[in-house]
């Protein structure tokens, strides 16, 4: 048994040598010594072992600081794969990446409307599992599936109350079974936040609140340098900040929410009442056109001068940053920082924030707090999806290693 124990304490740290590798690039064997507290004979042994089984390859000597030059690793990028999916509430992306977060196939965009459809899962499934084949990629291949959604989505339990209902199966056993890849779900919004602090301008900071800007308002909490979930999971819900005494209908009951009041979706209904309401605007050839389109629209037109577009985003920015400063004063975040589909206007969007969080907000702490932009845009979700499967990556050789103590302690 102890030589079996070995051989799984050696697969872990295997494996954990591969996570790490994937979120730093390139290490040197003392770099990776002084991270797991092993001994670098040990650490040295492991990497060449992984070398040898094509998981890992030298990519050349570190920076001199004096004296030899250390050999540096990094993972070799096709000896893995990772399926990574970003869902909204009416369209997903599918991508098959490398171990560098290179995409190997082309992005699969489809349409899939979550609220009030029973299909949807089935649908998801049918499209994963003809993409994969598409690509030619074997599943044993690919280290993970890693899916961001919208919704109160349990990470733990592997559940999306809200959409995407698995019967009696958790939703992540139904994927699993269902593609035959180790499947893992998050929120949309804390997958954003994920990709951000591993890959992004903040990944440095330990107070952050990254705004999800889609048909939704997400929150995504970096807090102590970790994501923040709360008890349950649910932490974030900053769409449902009310924000209005007496406005708009939201879909969770309630009466002015943000998300009723800001959201991409209304901005897009905003947009049709004002062009029947007879507002001048490049949009009046698109106000037939189905919410995404015409949200697309909207950032396009802003970006290229459209009052009316300018206009409507303003009126959401405000809006936006009136709930902000409540955030702020709860929170007192280092960096707020603006993310996802809306990105693409964030540069519009900040001065109607800013002007809000002026208005609203106690000015000693609206003062250290930074607005920002990030530069991963409308690609985080889906690199967040990718980020899940790594931060999720030694969890089955974990798994076996408790089994085998319980069975231990059971005989």
């Amino acid at each position: 048994m102890d030589i079996k124990n070995k051989r799984l304490k050696s697969s872990q740290l295997k494996n954990i040598i591969i996570k790490q590798l994937y979120f730093d690039k390139a290490l040197s064997c003392a770099e990776l010594s002084d991270l797991f507290n092993r001994s670098i004979p040990v650490i040295s042994k492991t990497v060449n072992e992984l070398v040898v089984e094509g998981m890992v390859m030298e990519q050349g000597h570190a920076p001199s600081s004096g004296g030899r030059r250390p050999q540096t690793y990094s993972l070799k990028p096709d000896a893995m794969y990772i399926l990574a999916i970003a869902m909204d509430q009416l369209s997903t992306r599918i991508q098959l990446f490398d171990l560098f977060n290179q995409p190997v196939a082309e992005q699969l965009n489809i349409g899939i409307e979550l609220l009030n459809n029973p299909d949807a899962l089935s649908s998801l499934v049918c499209h994963i599992n003809n993409y994969i084949t598409s690509t030619g990629t074997d599943t044993d291949k690919i280290a993970g599936m890693g899916i961001g959604m919208p919704g109160f989505v349990n990470v733990n339990l592997g559940i999306n109350y809200t959409y995407l209902d698995s019967g009696d199966q958790t939703l992540t056993e139904y994927l699993t079974q269902a593609t035959g890849i180790s499947a893992y779900i998050d929120n949309d919004s804390s997958l954003i936040a994920l990709a951000e602090q591993k890959f992004g301008l903040t990944k440095s900071q330990d107070s952050v609140m990254v705004i999800n800007l889609g048909w939704g308002i997400g929150l995504g909490m970096i807090v102590g340098g970790e994501i923040f979930r709360g008890h349950n999971g649910f932490a974030g819900e900053f769409s449902h900040i009310p924000i209005l005494e007496e406005g708009a209908l939201c879909v969770c009951g309630k009466q002015g929410c943000l998300e009723a009041e800001a959201s991409m979706l209304v901005v897009a209904k905003k947009a049709k009442q004002g062009i029947i309401q007879g507002r001048l605007s490049t949009l009046q050839i698109m106000q037939d056109e189905p919410p995404e389109k015409m949200g697309d629209a909207i950032m396009d037109a802003a970006c290229s001068g459209d009052q009316f577009a300018i206009d409507l985003l303003s009126e959401a920015g405000q809006k936006i940053g009136k709930a902000l400063a409540i955030l702020i004063h709860i929170m007192n975040p280092e960096t707020i920082i603006l993310i996802g589909r809306g990105a693409k206007v964030g540069k519009i969007l900040l001065a109607p924030i800013q002007q809000a969080l002026n208005k609203y907000c106690i000015p000693r702490l609206a003062a250290n707090t930074s607005l920002v932009i990030s530069e991963l845009g409308f690609d985080s979700e889906i690199i967040g999806a990718a980020v899940l499967v790594m931060e999720n990556f030694d969890r089955e050789i974990k798994n076996q290693i408790f089994t085998q103590k319980q069975t231990i302690m059971e005989k």
